[in-house]
């Protein structure tokens, strides 16, 4: 390996019908932390993402075209009504869901799926209402364009910024030229408000043959974006190909290199671009060689572990661990790697209004862990 610098009523009405696995416990001795992963329940279907409620229930995506609710306990409710249809296979179906900063009025959520088009698929990203036991007010609020064949690297990541405006990341849908292609959504990074509009302050806004949308080029898969609380930076992974996954910190309007450079080669064994680095684009603060195949990721600022505290956690598809890694500022100073105990791909991971730390696993079987503190 290698390193590189509703309010609750408004919910109460969901059918609570799968009966989940809930209450195994497993106790792990870690270098850093002793700690006890309970599964809430194993019967989601390749979950994708997962968002808390205000009341600590949890929204779920399922990468098959379905969201749920799960409680506190792991009972799992029936699918949602009126999520929009996705075109499901590959790594493509229903993706991230996040909570609008105001959903405690507005009750918005927005998320990402494949949406089937003329040429093909791309990712899309939806608001709603989130009803009872439905979606409501369902609108597209981006497409990304050109739709083409396929279906890998969709991305798909949301982050909404304090002043409202959302982040989503997007693949290259493995066209790895489009991503240096300015008129392209695939391989990018962009900034939208809520409505979907274009700030006025984008970096290429009014510049001919370049989506206005665009902040920042040169991605392949990312998969896992979170903002540091610490800076408020954007921070995100991608895929690379055969090694050379990367975190990025995202800053305006910046080319972030692939395929020009990259830390990774081709499946096949060849070369990719014109190495490693290149002037005028960016370098990862870290990045793997062998590839991990990042997804998910979290900054923990909980106190629950306080030995934890400040870590940055990427689930790795992969191998089948939570990575946590200690940071010093912008610097990755020590990894550590966590629940291989489980033997599953990590998919999702995130802090809970609890303090503590929830995990998806990318299975037909799919689980909801929690990781809790032996005190």
């Amino acid at each position: 390996m290698r390193f590189r610098r509703g309010p609750v009523s408004l919910l109460s009405g969901c059918l609570l019908l799968l009966v989940a696995t809930a209450g195994f416990a497993q106790d792990i001795h870690s270098q850093s932390q002793d700690f006890r992963v309970v599964t809430l329940t194993r019967v989601l279907d390749h979950p994708w993402a997962l968002a808390f409620l205000p009341d600590g229930r949890m929204l779920v995506t399922e990468r098959p075209g379905r969201m749920r609710i799960v409680s506190k306990e792991g009972r799992v409710s029936e699918p949602l009504k009126n999520v929009p249809a996705v075109q499901a296979g590959g790594q493509g179906g229903m993706l991230d869901v996040i909570l609008d900063a105001d959903f405690a009025r507005s009750h918005t959520i927005y998320f990402a799926y494949s949406e089937r088009g003329e040429g093909g698929a791309g990712t899309a990203v939806a608001r709603a209402v989130l009803g009872e036991n439905d979606l409501r007010d369902v609108k597209v609020i981006y497409r990304q364009q050109p739709k083409v064949g396929g279906s890998l690297q969709f991305g798909a990541r949301i982050v909404q910024t304090a002043d409202g405006n959302l982040f989503v990341t997007l693949g290259d849908r493995y066209l790895r030229d489009q991503a240096q292609n300015m008129n392209s959504g695939l391989g990018k990074i962009i900034r939208i408000r809520p409505d979907g509009s274009v700030p006025p302050d984008n970096p290429f806004v009014g510049k001919t043959g370049v989506q206005p949308e665009i902040w920042s080029v040169g991605h392949r898969s990312p998969e896992g974006a979170a903002l540091n609380p610490a800076t408020g930076a954007f921070w995100m992974h991608e895929h690379g190909a055969q090694g050379g996954d990367e975190i990025n910190i995202i800053e305006k309007g910046r080319n972030y290199g692939w395929p020009v450079i990259t830390w990774g080669i081709d499946y096949d064994g060849s070369k990719i671009g014109e190495g490693t680095a290149k002037a005028g684009m960016e370098q990862p603060i870290y990045y793997w060689v062998p590839s991990i195949a990042p997804s998910g990721m979290a900054f923990y600022t909980g106190d629950a572990f306080p030995k934890w505290k400040g870590s940055l956690f990427v689930g790795s598809l992969k191998f089948g661990r939570l990575v946590r890694l200690e940071l010093n500022g912008n610097k990755v100073t020590h990894e550590e790697r966590l629940l291989q105990e489980i033997g599953a791909r990590i998919r999702d991971v995130r802090m809970g209004p609890d303090g503590l730390i929830y995990v998806l696993t990318d299975e037909s079987d799919g689980r909801l862990l929690r990781l809790e503190p032996i005190k």
